[in-house]
């Protein structure tokens, strides 16, 4: 019996070959045979394959370039704007792009196992607040001197070198800094639509504690609306803290205050600023003026003032932020300044761009943040999307959403100008101010300087002490910056922990080092 059935499956086989040889044999025909013509694969003449990783047109020595940075929502076009990036790279550098876009709650776990496995990130944000001088000294960066110099001409014509050197650790530049604002302000975003409905008057708010009568009208008149949104890692109290109030000296324990002339490097959670602000957010806890999840949050706040969820939520602010935050939301916001413009050098790094010791093809990689500084075309193609798909022209710089589209249903909503390169070439929207960079130059100049602007912290000698006070952070720091427990008891034990875990090492080591900075002229860091 099995004979048969080996014939019937030996006749199939013969039958399929025969029809697929006959239908290459047509193929070859109709493509001209053996005289037909190759198109160069050097030249892109298409946008790319549907998984956006593989262009068209891409030749076996077209180099893959993988580009890591943390963006709060993943744009449903980003691949289709992607490919549209490797379309053009591959002319310009033949190079083609991945973008790997990362949520900033995961954001170091999920490059701790990049690094880890050793995967390929040519190009990697970094900044003075994202741990950058640990990183360096961990040797996941690379010195960036030599690339400069030979492929990153556009960058040091654009960049002040006072400006490109904030991103020098121990002689070498590490990271690229954004042509942007280099100050902030701290304070809070809130839904205009609710503030003109309840006629609350801003101009009387003066401190934060001024924002309290505002969050209980809003409670009562916005049942399921949060009148504050938080979350685990940010709330008003370290936005005010950190970098509004003190120059937070890189990682660990260990601030300058901003008016400190004696440049005396202390224990933040010592300080009565800490404790006051601590008590506020217990106050408001108890009013029930933040979300439920405030404590486990690690969400973006814009998100939830656009599901209608939330009224306000803290931020740093800078000229014209209220139309970023408005792209955030999808709802017209306010804001409302509570600390004077401020410049650390935390400010002037950040938003950087390193090359990884993973990179591939480093000196591509710098050839790409070179145009990012000199090319409109590709900066605005990574800022906005694709022209007439994204948005659509009203003048050369001016730029609005395509008609049936807006804020909320556009494909492409990345709103990360602050992020890469050039951002002064970055296109303004209808309803921006048209002379905004000149109001960031002008923000820039008038903002106070740290005693500390230009000093990075070495964090070597003293690693292991922040990584057990970070530990200690991550205990006590959502709960005190949501007011879920009573400061007076919780703070005590709080530095309890923080001193043995090795924050009075820490505090001396960024004193020991800033002193010998301060004593060298500003000129050496470590």
């Amino acid at each position: 019996m099995n004979r048969p059935i080996k014939w019937k499956a030996f006749a199939s086989v013969v039958a399929l070959l025969t029809a697929a040889l006959f239908i290459g044999i047509w193929a070859y025909e109709r493509s001209g045979g053996p005289d037909r013509q190759v198109p160069d694969q050097r030249t892109p003449e298409s946008s790319g394959s549907a998984d956006g990783k593989k262009t068209a047109g891409a030749s076996a020595d077209t180099d893959k370039l993988v580009m890591v940075f943390p963006a709060g929502n993943v744009p449903k076009d980003l691949e289709l704007v992607e490919r549209a990036m490797s379309d053009y790279l591959m002319k310009k550098i033949n190079a083609t792009l991945d973008i790997q876009t990362i949520d900033m709650g995961s954001w170091w776990d999920k490059t701790g196992l990049m690094f880890a496995s050793g995967e390929q990130i040519d190009l990697m944000f970094t900044a003075g607040w994202m741990r950058f001088a640990d990183e360096i000294a961990k040797g996941k960066f690379i010195p960036l001197d030599d690339l400069l110099e030979q492929y990153g001409k556009g960058i040091k014509d654009i960049l002040d070198p006072s400006i490109l050197e904030a991103g020098k650790v121990e002689g070498s530049i590490y990271g690229i800094v954004t042509n942007k604002e280099f100050a902030s302000s701290k304070g809070l975003v809130l839904r205009k639509d609710i503030v003109d409905k309840l006629k609350i008057d801003l101009s009387a708010v003066r401190e934060l504690a001024d924002l309290g009568p505002v969050f209980a009208a809003v409670k009562e008149s916005e049942p399921g609306m949060a009148p504050l949104q938080a979350r685990a890692d940010r709330s008003p109290l370290t936005f005010l803290m950190q970098y509004g109030m003190f120059d937070m000296l890189g990682e660990g324990p260990g601030v300058l205050h901003r008016d400190s002339a004696a440049g005396k490097v202390v224990n933040l959670a010592e300080t009565d600023e800490f404790m006051e602000y601590a008590k506020l957010m217990y106050e408001w806890n108890r009013a029930g003026y933040f979300n439920a999840d405030a404590t486990t949050s690690k969400d973006n706040e814009f998100d939830a003032v656009k599901a209608g969820k939330a009224f306000s939520y803290a931020e740093s602010l800078k000229p014209g932020f209220e139309l970023h935050a408005s792209r955030d939301t999808g709802y017209p916001m306010v804001s409302v300044e509570l600390t004077r413009p401020y410049t650390t050098t935390a400010d002037t790094t950040s938003a950087m761009f390193a090359i990884t010791r993973g990179a591939k093809h480093p000196e591509k990689a710098m050839m790409l943040l070179n145009l990012l500084y000199t090319d409109p075309y590709l900066l605005n193609l990574l800022d906005w999307g694709i022209e007439g798909v994204h948005y659509v022209k009203l003048a050369d710089n001016v730029i609005q959403y395509p008609q049936g589209v807006d804020s909320k249903t556009v494909g492409y909503n990345l709103n990360q100008p602050w992020m890469f390169g050039n951002q002064l070439n970055s296109y303004l929207w209808q309803n921006e101010n048209p002379r905004l960079w000149e109001e960031y130059r002008r923000f820039n100049e008038s903002a106070d300087q740290s005693r500390a602007l230009g000093f990075v912290f070495n964090p070597e000698r003293v690693k292991a002490e922040i990584a057990a006070c970070s530990l200690v952070d991550k205990e006590f720091m959502p709960a005190l910056n949501t007011g879920a427990q009573d400061p007076e008891k919780i703070i005590p034990m709080y530095l309890e922990r923080l001193k043995i875990a090795g924050a009075d090492k820490v505090v001396a080591e960024k004193q020991r080092q800033l002193d010998r900075w301060l004593a060298a002229g500003r000129q050496t860091n470590g």
